[in-house]
């Protein structure tokens, strides 16, 4: 392993699987942000979301045995408050602001985005927990996740303003119905 890539392809298939399973959320949250697309939006969305993800992973591993207990113990809380929120505030600006334009929609601030980075990626810390039992060096394992979490939120995004386009506010109803259901699945799947 002297390049600091995996030696085997089932090596490489294991540590992309782990990563675009914790993509998952961070895509469906991409997917309702990108109902109301704004210039920029996704880019940014994509460099926090992989970053996050990436990060909590780090964070994760570092931390060990020590910290993972925690980590677990609280994680689909947290995620399940902001994600709960964060709709609860989409289905509010939907009924509030009907069919406005999206240029005519508040921006998102950075709360809101660290929100959800934060929100999306608190599940890569317990998986961070996992990393030295892969076959895999760790940073490898770290620049996968982030850079897929990166590449499916931006793909979740462009999705999103597709379906956008086509169906219109009605669909951001259904987006922030949606981040309601990834938190409470994320607090069902952990209690």
């Amino acid at each position: 392993m002297g390049s600091g890539l995996p030696d085997h392809a089932s090596d490489l298939v294991g540590v992309i699987a782990l990563a675009i399973g914790l993509a998952m959320d961070a895509t469906a949250v991409a997917a309702t942000r990108g109902l109301r697309a704004r210039r920029g939006e996704g880019l940014l969305l994509a460099a926090l979301f992989g970053g996050f993800q990436a990060g909590m992973a780090a964070l994760g591993w570092l931390l060990g045995d020590y910290g993972g207990r925690y980590v677990a113990a609280w994680d689909h809380w947290i995620a399940f408050g902001l994600l709960a929120a964060i709709g609860g505030k989409m289905l509010l600006d939907a009924r509030r602001l009907g069919d406005a334009e999206p240029d005519q929609r508040p921006p998102g601030g950075p709360l809101l985005y660290l929100g959800l980075a934060l929100a999306t990626s608190i599940d890569a810390g317990a998986a961070g927990i996992t990393l030295p039992l892969l076959a895999v060096p760790p940073g490898f394992a770290l620049a996968v996740i982030g850079a897929v979490t990166a590449l499916l939120t931006l793909i979740g995004y462009r999705a999103g303003n597709a379906l956008g386009r086509r169906l219109g506010s009605r669909l951001e109803v259904v987006g922030g119905l949606v981040l309601i259901a990834i938190g409470v699945k994320l607090l069902v799947e952990h209690l």
